[in-house]
């Protein structure tokens, strides 16, 4: 009796089952965002000799040389970023100001640790010249 029950009530509840069904919320793939595309930058003619004579210089001159950077990125790798960031003209700029400022001098700037040495840490950033919001 019990078993003719659960065989009437299946084929019952498949009867008024409606076809497609979907969920009230939708699909969980709905929900995920798509990833953002890197947009291309198309440099400029004078960023890209500039990165190539830096490139010289990393790869041909510092080695012989040997690292003298106190500044974690190396000012050559800062040039490089603030020029690939914010075109040539400002990177030129920002990269000539870091190139002013490698000295000594340890109570301006942030310091970080690398590989058992301390180097001083000031990344390509725009807004860096600003003062810091409080608060």
């Amino acid at each position: 009796m019990r078993f003719n029950f659960l065989i009437i009530l299946f084929f019952s509840s498949s009867l008024f089952a409606r076809p497609h069904f979907q969920e009230p919320w939708g699909r969980d793939s709905d929900l995920k965002i798509p990833p953002k595309r890197a947009q291309a930058q198309v440099s400029s003619l004078a960023t890209r000799v500039a990165d190539a004579v830096i490139r010289f210089h990393q790869e041909v001159i510092s080695p012989v040389d040997g690292p003298r950077s106190s500044f974690r990125p190396s000012s050559s790798r800062y040039m490089q970023l603030a020029m690939q960031r914010y075109g040539f003209v400002k990177g030129f700029i920002m990269g000539c100001d870091r190139l002013l400022r490698e000295n000594d001098e340890k109570w301006v700037y942030p310091t970080v640790i690398v590989d058992g040495q301390e180097f001083k840490f000031d990344p390509a950033l725009s807004d860096k010249y600003l003062p810091l919001k409080k608060g």
